[in-house]
């Protein structure tokens, strides 16, 4: 299928809108440093939610999901825990609430809220500026070259050729697609700063949603004239000690040979780590990028959690309508998909072959604008994070602290094209990309874990332990795969074990975090956990000052989250494969862990505003 005219307007009536959302933010990004970084944080609070959720509909993660769901079916909800995906539900219950109350811009300044000043403390501030610009490269490398790649699918550059004044050898197609598409993002991100990302990733979530409700009623009308040909245990979420149940042997040999080489057949071995794992992870809290930024932006504490809270309820079931979708259309006409090559079936190429085959004219041009969207939105988004940090945590620490704002303004322009020009460089070297995003990962869920963990929990962590937790985390991450075979699951705990031993090596070898940093820390961020001899001090001084006592309601929150969550996940699958008492059954466990929530969670949201809950001045001013 060919892009039809109305495809080609619907794609660039969205791309003008973004240019247009761009040029109407600028004025107001440039009157300020949180205006440009933060749009302010004058953002409200669903709008953010929007965002984030708009910039988790990317094209890699659904192209991976579709492919998860066409193998393993409903089983395929936990395997997306791996990021984990539930971290959202510890954000909206508390740790949304603590991040926001620090009123800082980046999770490096962050740094100086729990540690102080000091050598220690930079220390600690400097690895996470590394981390976190060393991440958004990456992750910009990967996205630029990966978009090039899905684009030429629907555009075939001997198309596009006869009307270009210059030739362009095959293997470097993918970049100039990419470069044309991420002109864009950078355009809008760099004018108009994070409002214009906020504004655009609002306009992207209306255009997928749309796009994904479509293909759920496509896959619906297949379902009424064909059988799904799926194993026994494709349409139940419940698993046993393996998959068993799930065998394509008699339907489709290579489908099964994938389920084994993904390492996935002890499947609640499988699910008990990436559960263990993905707890420690959500408590350790989100890492410095896109995410933690919108939160940052929140108006307020209580706002920031609400952010949270809609993420989930707007992201899930309309990327699993979409999902599921795709994966119903594409087993039902499997033959017609031609994603077999040289090496057997490519997987990955279950959703642009279904879009190419089962999309009408209008619905492949909304498509396309919203994947086009979801990249061109996570690109945006992780460019303004890496602003940040190199604006905030390099340029404004080091070089120039007395900026005025028309010096901040032009340094976050020229930060935002250097960071791009980086990363079309590295994009332009595509294995390393691949090596390099992998390194990334596993530094990222491996050695962030432990350290960051340990900060919010554990008053005598200091600057010292979590500069050597996360340096023998990280090492280790990026060494590990090349001496374990295997999912990296199988080494994280010996991983996890190096990094807290950093932690406690490196905190005892130096004295604790100063007591007026720690009181601050603890009366403005308010955190359960091992913080007995702070909270002395601060009764001490104040002995009307309360702890917070809220950690099983926090707890039993999340537990509740969690299914609410799961329930959100199944019931647009359940609703395409058209299984209605099951889909009743979720339903009723939506709407009662629903009713809960708005009784343990939102009724009992702090009241915190922005007069009363920023930090004192003086304990972010850099020296």
């Amino acid at each position: 299928m060919k892009l039809s005219a109305l495809d080609i307007a619907i794609i660039g009536l969205y791309l003008s809108a973004v240019i247009f959302i761009g040029l109407v933010m600028r004025q107001k990004a440039k009157t300020s440093k949180d205006a440009y970084l933060l749009g302010g944080k004058t953002l409200p609070w669903y709008a953010l939610g929007l965002s984030n959720a708009s910039g988790m509909f990317d094209i890699s993660g659904t192209m991976w999901m579709v492919m998860l769901a066409f193998v393993y079916g409903l089983k395929s909800i936990w395997i997306p825990w791996l990021w984990p995906s539930f971290n959202q539900v510890f954000l909206m219950m508390f740790m949304g609430v603590w991040l926001r109350r620090s009123n800082v811009t980046t999770g490096a300044e962050w740094m100086l809220t729990r540690f102080g000043r000091g050598k220690d403390a930079d220390k600690a501030h400097a690895i996470v500026v590394i981390f976190a610009l060393l991440s958004c490269l990456g992750f910009l490398a990967y996205g630029f070259i990966g978009l090039g790649k899905f684009i030429e699918i629907f555009i075939p550059w001997k198309l596009v050729q006869p009307h270009i004044p210059f030739s362009i050898s095959p293997p470097f197609v993918p970049h100039f697609y990419g470069l044309l598409f991420t002109f864009f993002a950078v355009f809008y991100a760099i004018i108009g700063g994070m409002a214009s990302v906020v504004w655009a990733d609002v306009l992207q979530y209306i255009i997928m949603t749309l796009a994904a409700i479509i293909i759920a009623v496509l896959a619906m009308n297949n379902l009424d004239k064909a059988v799904l040909q799926v194993p026994e245990g494709w349409a139940t979420p419940f698993f046993g000690a393996t998959l068993s149940d799930l065998n394509w042997s008699h339907i489709n040999q290579e489908v099964q040979e994938k389920i084994n080489s993904d390492g996935y057949s002890l499947f609640s071995l499988f699910f008990s780590m990436v559960l263990f794992k993905g707890v420690l992870a959500s408590l350790a809290g989100p890492a410095p990028s896109y995410d933690m930024q919108r939160i940052l932006s929140a108006r307020s504490p209580q706002d920031a959690a609400k952010m949270s809270g809609i993420v989930s309820l707007v992201l899930i079931p309309a990327r699993y309508l979409m999902v599921i979708g795709f994966a119903v259309l594409a087993i039902i006409n499997f033959k017609q998909l031609n994603i077999a090559g040289d090496q057997g079936i490519d997987f990955e190429k279950i959703l642009p072959s279904a879009i190419l085959n089962f999309a009408p004219p209008g619905v492949l041009g909304l498509l396309l604008a919203g994947l086009l969207a979801a990249f061109i939105g996570t690109f945006a988004g992780t460019l303004n994070a890496a602003q940040a940090y190199i604006v905030n945590d390099i340029y404004l620490k080091y070089v120039n602290p007395e900026a005025c704002n028309k010096n901040i303004s032009r340094m976050n322009y020229l930060s935002g094209i250097g960071v791009v020009l980086v990363s079309i460089i590295i994009g332009y070297f595509t294995k390393d990309v691949n090596s390099i995003l992998h390194w990334i990962v596993a530094g990222l869920y491996g050695g962030y874990i432990a350290a960051n963990l340990l900060k919010w929990y554990w008053w005598r962590f200091n600057g010292s332990g979590f500069f050597w937790g996360m340096l023998s985390g990280i090492i280790p991450a990026l060494v590990f795969p090349y001496i374990f075979a295997g999912n990296p699951l199988n080494y994280f705990p010996l991983l996890l074990t190096l990094s807290f031993l950093g932690c406690i090596v490196g905190t005892y070898s130096r004295p604790e975090t100063d007591l007026p940093t720690l009181k601050l820390f603890y009366c403005t961020i308010r955190p359960w956990g091992f913080w007995k001899p702070v909270h002395n001090l601060v009764v001490a001084d104040n002995p009307d000052f309360r702890k917070n006592e809220d950690f099983w309601l926090d707890m039993f929150n999340v537990s509740i989250g969690i299914f609410w969550q799961i329930g959100l996940t199944l019931l647009p699958i359940y609703l395409v494969l058209k299984m209605y008492m099951e889909l009743s059954v979720v339903g009723g466990v939506v709407l009662v862990t629903s009713y809960i929530l708005k009784k343990t969670w939102w009724d009992k949201l702090p009241k915190d505003t922005p007069a009363n809950q920023v930090l004192k001045e003086e304990a972010f001013v850099y020296n």
